[in-house]
């Protein structure tokens, strides 16, 4: 299996795209920690992990925290040896509106919040995979050149993101460990039904592609189980982009 005998850590994994993921890594051998602030579905996540055999563990952490995510950190490296990969998939919310309209704390609380986010877990987890020389540090965020209007600071958010991916990578490749984002240029399966339009946004998304479908969440499992893996070992300070053709200029 691609992740036999890893430590995988997965915050925001009770949302759809990290409980994918964290049932992908699971699948292919790791022992999965979950983390997030709803303990209802980290366990429904863990459930369908140890059903299909795998093994799972759950923890309620604010991904803001800083004690927390430390604490968190600490706590998987001493009970299960250290940390292979880290993956942080916390939802960045924004207050979509005109950039003409928007406040100055409309506009910079998401890109507050992903910088936040991304920067605690990834120090966290760098914190156990120097000594070992090795680690994957992933996550979900840039979303290519293009735009629209009235997002706020939600697309700056996503590119901030980028930004630290790429300066973590140059800080600690020399350590062995790797820094890989994704962009999937939106997956309808992890819209929930009460989205306004949800209907025109999935067409949206469908129409963008080139392959004429979007991916799917068993879809980005698979890609990132295989980033995860030592097949992967030569992609790092890298995006990987399975958005279908939806972003071709990246």
């Amino acid at each position: 299996m691609l992740l036999q005998d890893k430590v995988a850590v997965v915050y925001g994994a009770g949302g759809s795209i990290g409980g994918a993921a964290a049932r992908a890594f699971a699948r292919e051998g790791a022992r999965v920690f979950l983390a997030g602030r709803t303990p209802a579905t980290l366990d429904k996540v863990a459930d369908d992990i140890r059903a299909a055999g795998g093994t799972a563990e759950t923890a309620r952490v604010d991904a803001l925290d800083e004690e927390a995510v430390g604490a968190f950190a600490d706590s998987v490296a001493g009970r299960a040896g250290g940390i292979d990969v880290s993956l942080n998939v916390i939802a960045v919310q924004d207050v979509q509106k005109p950039l003409t309209e928007i406040t100055a704390e409309e506009f910079l609380q998401p890109i507050g919040v992903a910088a936040r986010t991304q920067f605690l877990t990834t120090r966290a987890a760098v914190k156990h995979m120097i000594p070992r020389g090795s680690g994957v540090i992933l996550t979900f965020g840039g979303s290519g050149p293009q735009t629209v209007p009235g997002l706020g600071g939600f697309k700056v958010a996503l590119d901030a993101m980028e930004g630290i991916r790429r300066q973590w990578a140059c800080e600690v490749s020399r350590y062995g460990i790797r820094v890989v984002t994704m962009v999937t240029g939106g997956i309808p399966e992890s819209m929930p039904d009460s989205v306004p339009i949800k209907k025109e946004i999935e067409a949206g998304l469908l129409e963008a592609t080139l392959l004429g479908r979007t991916a799917t969440l068993a879809d980005v499992g698979d890609v990132a189980a295989f980033v995860a893996s030592d097949r992967a070992r030569t992609m790092t300070s890298a995006t990987v982009n399975i958005s279908c053709g939806a972003i071709v200029d990246y």
